[in-house]
């Protein structure tokens, strides 16, 4: 498994992302075995990190193309290319998955059944009047793609909700052993299907799996046992939950709302 990370950054780096506040003082980033989950606000540099970690270690993608040649990560890649990771056991299993890419990969799944479609559909005018034989054989591998596709993704994947599309597509693609980089996986998920996800990992874990995940949550940051990297204050520093800026906002939050939203929340402020 992926035991450290550190960044050779030029002292006079400057910039995005080599210039990123974290990066100066980063040192050795020790990863937990299992889980290690990576806290801070919007813009602290944890996504970025994520992704530069996915290039280098070079795991597939979910939905798009693999890290290394996605167009949407190039400002990522000189980060990439100055991380040095330090393995306990390589691994190629795994795979790299932002939220947004389940939109994707929904819409790959969809164009692949398409296509079979119209190839069984012209297939099916070709042999017309061929021999029972023939037509075993020219439409038995189309036939059985489209079956492939329905037994592991289901007839109509965009019948699902988006939660229950990300919850499918991840128990689908889980092998043993594999390293699995997450970017907000909450994002489509409720507070219970965030149990039902937090029930997946840790069967993964239990099958020598190790997931490194950037969130928000403050159920998935919770994780007991997981290595828990604030990125906030411009440093990335180990951390316990109850020590989190935004686990002290959400209990603030969750015990007196109005507290909180009297300051943003005025309706009427734009009325005549």
């Amino acid at each position: 498994m992926l035991r450290s990370v550190r960044a050779e950054i030029p002292d006079d780096a400057v910039g995005f992302p080599l210039g990123l506040p974290f990066l100066r003082e980063m040192g050795e980033v020790r990863l937990s075995p299992t889980v290690t989950l990576l806290a801070g606000p919007n813009g602290s540099g944890k996504s970025t990190f994520l992704e530069a970690l996915a290039i280098e270690c070079r795991l597939p993608g979910i939905g798009r193309a693999a890290p290394g040649s996605d167009t949407t990560l190039d400002d990522v890649a000189p980060l990439a290319r100055a991380l040095r990771l330090a393995w306990d056991r390589r691994t190629r299993r795994g795979f790299f998955l932002r939220a947004e890419d389940v939109f994707g990969f929904i819409l790959d799944l969809r164009k692949q059944r398409r296509t079979l479609e119209s190839e069984l559909r012209a297939a099916e005018v070709r042999l017309e009047g061929s021999s029972e034989y023939a037509r075993r054989l020219g439409l038995g591998p189309l036939r059985g793609s489209i079956g492939a596709l329905a037994a592991r993704y289901g007839e109509n994947p965009d019948a699902r909700s988006h939660g229950e599309t990300f919850l499918h597509l991840f128990r689908e693609r889980l092998s043993p052993n594999g390293l699995y980089l997450l970017d907000e996986p909450e994002a489509a998920l409720s507070p219970e299907s965030q149990l039902a996800f937090v029930t997946m990992l840790s069967d993964a874990v239990s099958d020598g799996s190790q997931f490194i995940i950037a969130t928000h949550s403050p159920l998935l940051l919770a994780l007991p046992g997981a290595t828990l990297l604030d990125f906030d204050e411009n440093r990335i520093r180990e951390s316990r939950w109850e020590d989190l800026a935004s686990v002290e906002l959400w209990r603030g939050v969750l015990e007196a709302p109005e507290r909180y939203l009297r300051h943003v929340w005025t309706p009427g402020r734009h009325d005549d």
